[in-house]
């Protein structure tokens, strides 16, 4: 059926509502936004749904968000569950609330329990909640840091993990065959309740939750002694984590937290920031003014559903800057290691889990203090992976892992990226260096000092309709094929294709990738030097990740900067 035929289809079909239909007889002239509404269906893929909210096939609507979630419905039941149950979270974007509650009736109507929190909550709640109840799976409905104009629905396994293979692949087949509309079941939230099938949950979790985030703390004694003193800026960006980031910093006694106030109410507009993206400059500018008025050691923003965490330090001259992910990340992973070591606790076979596009800095800093690091896939899920696997093998003890996309988790209490506990962590690591004397900037710049001055940034192309499609397409499968012997002045001394899940070096020795398929391209350069090369699973962007190491942060900007002028050059021709 083209887009025509299911556009009049929705247009006159009963099992779709009045509201839905005066949307679509509105757009009735604009030929564009029929194809751009109906030429395909928003693909429920490994990382579940994400797309602008409207009526039509290719947007996040509740049909769509029912349709999946009767394809869950399906797998679960195809699994011989006795009694299956599912928790569902939602954020603070528009329809989020009762999209989540749609999600809830649907499942109720499959016989299926849903756990349904009472008001919005942060991701790493829904999985810490899941655990907790030992339900089967867990449903959030967020487009995390995207713009007001979308949302999302992400589906979690039993371990609290985003699900992964063979599973992620089962849900999407029960998804893709579901065909006609009026085949999924629904009942009302009256008729849910009164059949025990659906329970709104909240505090008594939110409070164990809590519990957990606090146990992460290295040293409780650190924010004892500068908690008269020290002045933490926080901005939940319109999102999920006003309630548990401040819960969290008031109950382990940090006693100046200023919140700014524009941004505090949830918001699904976020009329205060063209995105909610902790990795945007832009949405910390209310949050730097109120730091510079209350000459705050440290700022933290959290996005919509809290699971990422933006960090901004006062560098030489005083002015507030944003460190990037990977930035945080290395510093966590520095502060936990030594902590953990001073106090006995960091474990003989400790871990630190990073992606493939996070940066290679870790691997000197775990070496010092004695613990191994695991590379995985981008994707946090991936890294929940691995702790579940370290539960039945015993092979190693997770410490911390994180994603250069401001991703990162202490403890194991949830099995996705944590905001809650990276902000606790990160305002008691600059706690920690105030009370030796030193700013959080200084303590980067001997970081670097110690261990090589590494840097990495991020190129993103958006490309978006069946055109961008087909251009990201072309683009892979140009790098894929075309030899290339240099980037940026760099060796390429070899390529891995996780595709192919092949790495071959540049005399043309090859060897098998011991990690999942996916559609991936790594160029390992001379000195140190890299190049990741992805499609977004969530957005119509194709990424390029770079990392160098120099002599000195002057010296390793430049080489960064080789690298992405050359990468245009080569883009140039395929735009």
């Amino acid at each position: 059926m083209n887009y025509k035929d299911l556009y009049q289809k929705w247009l006159t079909d009963e099992c779709f509502d009045d509201a839905t239909k005066a949307e679509l007889k509105s757009i009735e002239n604009d030929e564009k936004e029929i194809e751009d509404r109906f030429y395909t269906e928003l693909e429920f893929g490994t990382a579940g749904l994400r797309g602008v909210i409207g009526a039509g096939t290719n947007r996040m609507n509740k049909y769509i968000v029912q349709k999946a979630t009767q394809g869950l419905a399906n797998f679960l039941k195809g699994q011989g569950l006795q009694n299956p149950k599912v928790v569902i979270a939602y954020d603070s974007r528009n329809k989020s609330d009762t999209f989540a509650m749609d999600t809830a009736l649907v499942l109720a109507a499959n016989g299926i329990k849903a756990y349904l929190f009472e008001s919005l909550r942060a991701v790493p709640q829904l999985s810490f909640a899941l655990r907790t109840l030992k339900a089967d799976a867990g449903v959030v409905i967020t487009a995390s840091h995207n713009p007001p104009e979308y949302n999302g629905y992400k589906v979690y396994g039993n371990d609290g993990a985003q699900v992964i293979a063979p599973f992620d692949k089962m849900i999407i087949d029960e998804v893709n065959s579901i065909t006609d509309f009026s085949t999924i079941k629904t009942t009302t939230e009256t008729e849910a309740k009164a059949d025990g099938l659906l329970e709104i949950i909240g505090e008594n979790i939110d409070k164990l939750y809590i519990e957990q985030v606090k146990s992460q703390v290295i040293n409780q004694d650190v924010i004892n002694k500068v908690a008269d003193e020290f002045k933490i800026v926080y901005t939940p960006l319109h999102g999920t984590g006003n309630l548990p980031v401040r819960r969290a910093l008031k109950e382990v006694g940090f006693k100046n937290v200023y919140v700014v106030a524009e941004q505090e109410k949830p918001d699904g507009n976020f009329p205060t920031v063209k995105s909610p993206n902790p990795e945007d400059p832009n949405a910390f500018k209310l949050a730097i003014e109120l730091a510079k008025k209350e000459q705050a050691d440290i700022i933290i923003g959290t996005d919509p559903d809290a699971d990422r965490v933006g960090v901004l330090i006062r560098d030489e001259k005083g002015e507030y800057i944003v460190l990037t992910g990977n930035m945080i990340g290395t510093m966590l992973t520095d502060y936990i290691l030594r902590g953990r070591k001073e106090n006995g606790s960091l474990p003989t076979n400790g871990v630190v889990i990073k992606t493939i596009v996070t940066t290679e800095m870790i691997r000197p800093i775990c070496e010092f203090y004695g613990s191994d690091v695991i590379e995985v896939l981008t994707g946090f899920k991936f890294i929940g992976e691995q702790i579940k696997n370290f539960e039945t093998t015993n092979q190693h003890s997770y410490v911390f892992g994180f994603e250069e996309s401001y991703g990162a988790l202490a403890g194991t209490y949830a099995r996705d990226k944590d905001a809650v506990v990276t902000s606790l962590l990160a305002c008691e690591m600059a706690a920690y260096y105030k009370l030796n004397g030193m700013t959080l900037y200084e303590a980067l710049v001997a970081l670097y000092q110690k261990f090589g001055y590494y840097r990495e940034d991020v190129q993103s192309f958006t490309l978006k309709g069946i055109e961008g499609i087909g251009k990201i397409k072309n683009i892979m499968e140009t790098l894929r094929n075309q030899q290339i012997d240099t980037i940026g002045g760099y060796q390429i001394l070899a390529k891995r294709d996780y595709k192919t899940q092949q790495r071959v070096t540049k005399d043309g020795t090859t060897s098998k990738i011991e990690l999942p398929v996916s559609d991936v391209i790594y160029f390992e350069l001379s000195n140190n030097a890299w190049i990741c090369v992805r499609p977004s699973g969530t957005e119509p962007k194709i990424k390029f990740y770079i990392g160098v190491k120099g002599q000195s942060l002057e010296d390793a900007n430049n080489k960064l900067q080789a690298i992405k002028d050359d990468v245009l050059k080569i883009l140039e021709p395929l735009m």
